[in-house]
């Protein structure tokens, strides 16, 4: 109990203050003016809550509780007292980055998976708010490979807070509807995923959603070559969102909820659509 309390503290306050401190950076350098703002956001807002609702009810444990109840496990890939702790730490952090860049990969790649992960696509605008827009049956999927990860590698809990924490912030950030300066854009995104990198993400163009796939570090997109530095209609002329979702009919919360049971739902996923256009 006593680290549910810490975990719980600790994420909600850097939820809150990552949102906040994006939501005034849009306000005061927006990439691009939209309308119906507040819609969008109180949309998401619901979203979030049934998804946490369902994933809370199903697992009823967080990473940083699984990554406490392994500590003692004898077959942890970390979990070897002759390996230093800041050894450990780093390699749990980039292993864990690495999971999430699998399972996004993924999502991309399998068409089921690529059903429920449209929703996060089909948001027509691109801000802070889209990085709640997911849907349930994903949110469930991906918590548990994630889990079961936590539990083969049994890292130590501090690195699985860093790495928990680490993504609410660059979700935040790297779905900001801003850019930042050019002489920053580019060391920092040697480092990390930036909101210009993931908007490309986000195009409507169905190869570039198979581009730019890491959360934190874009290192793997790098390794794996799937990365791509300029949009090809130019950073001030992408459209996001999914064609043919670009409408008020994709802010509704029963759209969200059954967009993957549509039969106009896209059946050819962003990876098949890489390998026929290369």
């Amino acid at each position: 109990m006593h680290w549910i309390r810490i975990e719980s503290a600790a994420y909600w306050s850097v939820f809150v203050a990552a949102f906040l401190a994006c939501a005034v950076w849009e306000s005061f350098r927006p990439k691009r003016n939209f309308s119906g703002t507040e819609r969008r956001w109180g949309k998401h807002g619901i979203l979030l809550i049934i998804c946490t609702v369902a994933s809370v009810a199903l697992y009823r444990i967080s990473p940083v509780v699984m990554a406490v109840n392994v500590t003692g496990s004898r077959f942890g890939l970390l979990n070897r007292s002759w390996l230093p702790f800041a050894v450990r730490c780093i390699i749990a952090i980039l292993a864990l980055d690495l999971v999430r860049y699998s399972t996004h990969r993924l999502s991309h790649s399998v068409g089921a998976l690529w059903r429920f992960h449209q929703v996060h696509h089909s948001d027509p605008d691109f801000d802070i708010s889209t990085a709640l827009r997911v849907h349930p049956v994903e949110v469930v999927l991906t918590q548990g490979a994630y889990l079961l990860a936590v539990a083969v590698l049994a890292p130590p809990m501090v690195a699985v807070l860093i790495a928990e924490l680490g993504s609410i912030l660059q979700s935040f950030f790297s779905h900001a509807n801003a850019s930042l300066p050019r002489w920053v854009e580019k060391p920092l995104r040697a480092v990390f995923v930036t909101p210009d990198m993931h908007r490309i993400h986000h195009s409507e163009e169905v190869v570039e959603q198979y581009k730019n796939l890491s959360d934190i570090f874009p290192w793997w997109d790098h390794l794996f070559g799937t990365y791509v530095e300029k949009p090809a209609a130019g950073d001030d002329k992408i459209v996001t969102g999914l064609k043919g979702f670009q409408n008020e009919r994709s802010l509704g919360i029963g759209f969200m909820l059954a967009q993957p049971f549509r039969k106009d739902s896209e059946q050819t996923t962003p990876a098949e659509a890489s390998i026929t256009n290369a």
